[in-house]
């Protein structure tokens, strides 16, 4: 088989002998030839097309992967957030349940120094204030909070124990005032003080240890201070009576009373009723004999009387 080629102009026509091996190698390389180079144009026109798609593909896909990695970031940030906002509110409760006892120890120190109404009110803020600052800066927190935090949980500490160790000094003063004797036993008028008098019975000069306190039979008679009944019974010229001792020294004696209350051995509170008024013993009426002793020796009781407030 044979392939003639005639050209247009007057050249001589070439033959192409397909029977020829060399031939048929030749024309069959130059049809890869042309195959690969359509291929290479296809794959080119193709790349020219579908490029820009696929890179703004590559680009959202980057993106996506960034704003994944941003979203976790992201989410550990306000699990921490959320973990300091958890121990913030643990810290502030606690330091308003130490606020709120420090108050309820304010309060209570307040009424037993019998300070004036409103002098301490816990109620509200303490009053404050200070030159306006004119830098124009804003407040700002604490650099570190927490540490801030903990100073002043340490402040709210120390100012407890202050006031812990004030209501101690207070607690120990008023059982002092509580031991003391203070006020009248029983309802009445003093109808005979303390120091030199006529005897009622012999009209003589006479030392009278105590003061009378007139008051009908029956009357109820209390203790003027705490302590612990040490004699509950008859002595000469006294009739019924009753002693307290106080410690610091202080006994009271309370006489002429128509019965016995208290016994011995008992421990007695301010205001107690120990007996009940009457007229036994040297007694021209009823009434209340009241004497104060201190360190074995009898004491004027008008100037105890007198400190009842």
């Amino acid at each position: 088989m044979q392939i003639i080629l005639v050209s247009r102009t007057k050249k001589v026509p070439k033959t192409l002998d397909l029977a020829c091996r060399r031939m048929r190698w030749r024309i069959a390389t130059l049809g890869v030839v042309a195959v690969a180079g359509c291929m290479a144009l296809g794959a080119a026109v193709a790349l020219t097309v579908a490029s820009p798609r696929d890179r703004a593909l590559s680009q959202i896909s980057e993106l996506q992967h960034k704003i994944d990695a941003q979203d976790a970031k992201l989410g550990a940030v306000k699990q921490d957030a959320q973990r300091n906002l958890d121990a913030l509110a643990v810290k502030l409760g606690q330091l308003q349940a130490q606020s709120t006892r420090l108050n309820a120890l304010g309060e209570r120190l307040a009424q037993m120094g019998k300070l004036d109404d409103g002098e301490f009110d816990f109620d509200q803020a303490p009053p404050v204030g200070g030159v306006e600052e004119t830098s124009g800066a804003a407040y700002t927190l604490p650099q570190n909070l927490e540490s801030s935090i903990s100073q002043l949980a340490t402040q709210f500490d120390g100012q407890q124990a202050q006031l812990t160790a004030l209501q101690s000094l207070l607690m120990d003063a008023r059982i002092e005032s509580n031991l003391k004797p203070t006020g009248m036993p029983v309802q009445g008028y003093i109808s005979s003080y303390f120091g030199g008098r006529p005897d009622p019975f012999s009209g003589h000069a006479a030392r009278h240890t105590g003061i009378d306190i007139a008051t009908p039979l029956g009357t109820p008679v209390h203790a003027v201070a705490e302590g612990m009944v040490t004699f509950a019974g008859i002595r000469s010229g006294y009739g019924d009576v009753i002693e307290i001792d106080h410690g610091n020294g202080y006994m009271t004696r309370y006489a002429h009373n128509s019965k016995l209350i208290a016994h011995p051995g008992q421990r007695v509170r301010v205001g107690d009723v120990i007996a009940d008024a009457g007229s036994t013993g040297r007694s021209t009426g009823s009434h209340v004999h009241f004497e104060v002793w201190y360190k074995g020796r009898v004491v004027n009781p008008l100037a105890y009387v007198s400190n009842h407030r």
